[in-house]
């Protein structure tokens, strides 16, 4: 059994795929290519890796991606592409995971709005942490989950003064945007490895507004 490393950490093909795609369409192919020269990932220009689940897409690559976007468009306006990327990354994201996370269930389509956001954050977690090495677990308070991410790939390795990791923000805000049919909760980073925090975590209110 092959023993894992810093250097060996990983994504499958299949998400590093998605994600690109999702960078392509908030970018555009102008600004990813910029965005892929900037981080010294040239093998993905225009060759985005296979859809399949081999584990070769490197934790790494994400930071190296979402430090380049700071760089070429300014923390402000990085971190903020950064959040759109996640939310499209769930459009592309869906058709592929869904059924694997059993949201396209009946019985989960029919269950109330707290169950939902349970069970909904809970899956995500177990998908992520199942198919990559990101490790990822769950848990509650009164008034709000918790997602915490203990080998976080969108911060690897780098140190900052915020909260770093927006593009897993943007994906939970998607991703419970349709498995509430359209609510809008309010989901914040209160922890981030990248600025000393012993993991990263993303706190989401059980109540949805708007």
């Amino acid at each position: 059994m092959t023993t894992k490393t810093i250097e060996t950490y990983s994504y499958p093909n299949k998400i590093g795929r998605i994600i690109l795609q999702s960078m392509e369409e908030i970018l555009g192919q102008t600004g990813l290519k910029a965005v892929l020269n900037h981080s010294n990932l040239h093998q993905y220009i225009n060759n985005y890796p296979p859809n399949n689940l081999e584990p070769q897409f490197k934790l790494e690559t994400l930071s190296r991606l979402q430090e380049s976007m700071e760089d070429l468009y300014g923390v402000r306006g990085g971190r903020g592409l950064a959040l759109r990327t996640g939310r499209a990354a769930i459009k592309y994201g869906l058709p592929e995971f869904s059924g694997l996370m059993g949201m396209d269930d009946i019985s989960f389509r029919l269950l109330p709005l707290q169950m939902k956001l349970k069970v909904g954050a809970e899956a995500i977690a177990r998908t992520f942490t199942d198919l990559t090495d990101q490790a990822v677990r769950y848990t509650e308070e009164p008034d709000r989950v918790l997602w915490i991410i203990e080998r976080c790939p969108l911060c690897w390795q780098r140190q900052t003064h915020q909260v770093a990791c927006h593009m897993a923000v943007g994906i939970l805000q998607e991703g419970l945007y349709w498995m509430s049919g359209g609510s809008y909760f309010n989901v914040e980073e209160i922890k981030c490895a990248a600025r000393g925090d012993q993991t990263c975590t993303i706190a989401i209110d059980k109540e949805p507004f708007g």
